[in-house]
């Protein structure tokens, strides 16, 4: 764990985002989607802080993940959607967990899991509208439905969700989208003929809570604009704010000449006698391998570019005849509010998402967080805490 390094992460935030996502969808419930550690931001400070905003559910990709929920005390609704083969089904059922159920197999695996848990599964079924990733098909929809009724009406499972995904949500226009909502009501009226009374029907994302009112149906799903980010960037008027801000105190500064090859394989060469400072991130933390010579960094006041390889634990940044001192801090990222890049600059830069930027701050880098979800109960509110990643 790096002593310079910190992702900070402001879950006073995280709630202001999760409570401008209600205003976008205010018959719907909200679920905080808090899969891959919160997005890297922290899965349990991000649910609390989801919950705090006004969610009323919790989604994870894995039962493992909404395990985590539960033995921290968490009781809401939480639904766990992929599931491979070996799933701890029986472990889910019992701690009140919503199982996703994308495939025959696993609504016979549930059956078998109820009995040993001594209680019914909670299931959410799970069409494929056109995504063509998880879900049922719609040739096999008809059956799955009819075997999900026969064990409800045998106590062993409670259907209590039904849903689906976009692929091109965040591509307004795109004629996916209405050719999968039509797929889905086509998905409902069977279910419904069938006998199916679920609590929650859900289908949007990020970009269908911001921009598809008719798509909101129970429950919405947002995840990275949970975090501050649009998932349609440039999107006016989302009322998002990123969350959390990566930087680094500078651990080495050096006078170098004209022509001095920098880092690995001397992808950079000084073009005159500069100043060189050492950052300590690499791709051990998140950094990608790709950013060299194009990420952009602040230092000093000023946005500059890695100057060279990024490494697995340091990269470089040429801060010209500026002073710069070891410790001052170098800004990964951050809301931007004071020049510095944000997450979206460096997917821009690197032909990625955002999503992809914060999820992959690595496990070395310790998170501070902020906001009153953050506070300390014996020190009072606003303290913030330190806690490695994925604590």
């Amino acid at each position: 764990m790096s002593p310079f390094a910190e992702a900070r992460v402001d879950l006073d935030v995280i709630s202001a985002n999760v409570a401008a996502l209600r205003e976008r969808a205010p018959g719907s419930h909200v679920m905080g989607v808090v899969k891959a550690d919160g997005y890297g931001h922290g899965i349990l400070p991000a649910a609390r802080a989801a919950l705090a905003g006004g969610a009323t559910w919790l989604g994870t990709a894995f039962v493992e993940e909404a395990l985590v929920l539960r033995r921290a005390g968490i009781r809401v609704p939480v639904l766990a959607w992929i599931i491979p083969p070996g799933a701890p089904l029986a472990a889910a059922i019992a701690a009140d967990i919503d199982i996703g159920v994308s495939s025959r197999w696993v609504v016979d695996e549930l059956v078998t899991a109820a009995e040993e848990a001594g209680r019914p599964a909670r299931v959410h079924l799970k069409a494929d509208t056109g995504l063509n990733r998880g879900g049922i098909t719609a040739g096999e929809w008809p059956a799955v439905v009819e075997a999900a009724a026969r064990a409800e009406a045998a106590g062993l499972l409670r259907v209590t969700g039904l849903f689906s995904h976009f692929a091109c949500a965040d591509e307004p226009g795109h004629p996916s989208i209405a050719a999968q909502l039509g797929a889905f009501h086509e998905a409902l009226e069977h279910a419904d003929k069938a006998g199916l009374r679920p609590e929650v029907r859900h289908l949007a994302n990020s970009a269908a809570t911001l921009t598809l009112p008719e798509a909101h149906f129970d429950l919405v799903r947002p995840g990275i604009a949970s975090y501050g980010f649009s998932p349609i960037p440039g999107l006016p008027g989302t009322g998002l704010r990123p969350a959390m801000t990566l930087s680094a105190g500078i651990a080495v500064v050096k006078r170098v000449p004209e022509g001095s090859g920098v880092s690995y394989g001397h992808r950079y060469v000084t073009d005159r006698p500069t100043t060189l400072a050492l950052v300590p991130l690499g791709y051990g933390d998140g950094v990608p391998r790709a950013a060299t010579n194009v990420g952009p960094v602040f230092v000093g006041g000023r946005r500059r570019t890695v100057s060279g390889t990024v490494c697995m634990d340091q990269f470089v940044v040429d801060v010209g005849d500026d002073a710069v001192e070891p410790g001052e801090p170098a800004v990964l990222f951050g809301p931007g509010d004071d020049g510095e890049p944000t997450a979206q600059d460096w997917a821009d830069v690197l032909g990625t998402i955002s999503y992809e930027i914060v999820t992959c701050v690595g496990q070395r880098v310790p998170r501070t967080y902020l906001g009153a979800q953050a506070a300390d109960p014996d020190a009072g509110e606003g303290t913030a805490l330190v806690e490695g990643a994925g604590a």
